[in-house]
């Protein structure tokens, strides 16, 4: 296939399994090729290969580059025991248990056809045995599960959209029963702008501390070199107008430039 001038194609560094094409219940894996696909924070990328989770009209989970960037950051900064609420495409599960600072992978998941699924996939037999013995999958609610060791890292990913409202308060709520060490949960970036813009805070480093400070729950990825500009770039690519009531929102022009895959 030619690429268009100026179109660059999707690359990444982390570990994305092979999904073959499977059915459970109301749910079912599809492919594509060669798909156009906007990244989280960067811009449009030529994906070579794309898998889909899908329910119904909905799609739950892809490897689009969305999705990808969306979790790397609680993948890159995983240790200990980790827990990851939704299974989904597992992905951020066994990118985890490659981590050699990881030692255990728990995944909390809710749906059985989505358990069953996951038999059939058996996505930790294309890890190393040190890996896959980490992994760990049990059916539980997000809301009401407690574990049975200490958790470092919280992974929450249990929502259709890339941005609810009441999702700080509904991650509160598990980490009352969780107590993690950290937490890094789906669309933070997107939550962290809306609050920090509602608060009058600028979408800089001081502001999203701030804005944290106010969540109190132990976000981590802020205090990764550029968090500031990778935010403000999701938000602009993804907030579309779902600013907090009452918020003048920022100026995000800028960061619609091309940023770093």
């Amino acid at each position: 296939m030619t690429i268009p001038p100026g179109l660059v194609p999707f690359t990444f560094d982390l570990f994305v399994p092979t999904y073959p094409p499977l059915r459970s219940g109301r749910w079912a894996l599809h492919h594509g090729e060669n798909v156009l696909c906007q990244g989280y924070w960067s811009p449009a990328r030529l994906v070579p290969h794309v898998t889909a989770l899908v329910r119904g009209d909905h799609t739950w989970m892809s490897t689009t580059p969305t999705e990808l960037e969306s979790q790397e950051t609680g993948v890159r900064l995983a240790r200990g025991h980790v827990v990851v609420f939704g299974l989904g495409l597992g992905w951020s599960a066994v990118a985890s248990a490659l981590q050699p600072e990881v030692t255990a992978v728990t995944v909390v998941e809710i749906d059985p056809e989505v358990l069953a699924l996951h038999r059939d996939l058996d996505l930790a037999a294309q890890l190393p045995p040190a890996a896959r013995e980490k992994i760990r999958i049990v059916e539980g609610d997000a809301y009401t599960w407690r574990p049975d060791r200490p958790v470092d890292l919280l992974m929450p990913d249990i929502w259709l959209p890339l941005l609810s409202d009441g999702r700080v308060e509904e991650v509160r709520r598990m980490q009352d029963n969780v107590q993690a060490t950290s937490i890094y949960f789906w669309g933070q970036e997107l939550e962290i702008a809306r609050h920090a813009a509602a608060a009058g805070h600028a979408l800089d480093d001081d502001g999203i501390r701030a804005a944290i400070a106010d969540f109190a729950l132990p976000l981590i990825g802020p205090a990764l070199p550029g968090y500031a500009g990778r935010l403000r770039q999701a938000a602009a690519r993804h907030m579309r107008g779902r600013w907090l009531p009452g918020t003048t929102p920022p100026d995000l022009t800028n960061d619609l430039a091309p940023a770093a895959a």
